[in-house]
């Protein structure tokens, strides 16, 4: 689950960046495939938090 959580959280930065077309000629082909989350990266970044908690609660022993 924290590899999930990982991949989530770089994937949020990637979105958050097109979104503010940092990425170059790269930024339109990103948002392009990922609209809504482009215009909103944050539901990523708080699926991030929750998978990363998620994953806490199965892992206690």
């Amino acid at each position: 689950m924290y590899f999930a959580a990982a991949a989530l959280l770089i994937l949020s930065g990637i979105l958050y960046a097109a979104g503010h077309r940092e990425l170059g000629a790269y930024s339109a082909d990103v948002c392009r495939y990922g609209g809504m989350f482009c215009e909103s990266p944050y539901l990523l970044l708080v699926a991030s938090g929750l998978a990363a908690v998620w994953g806490k609660f199965v892992s206690i022993r």
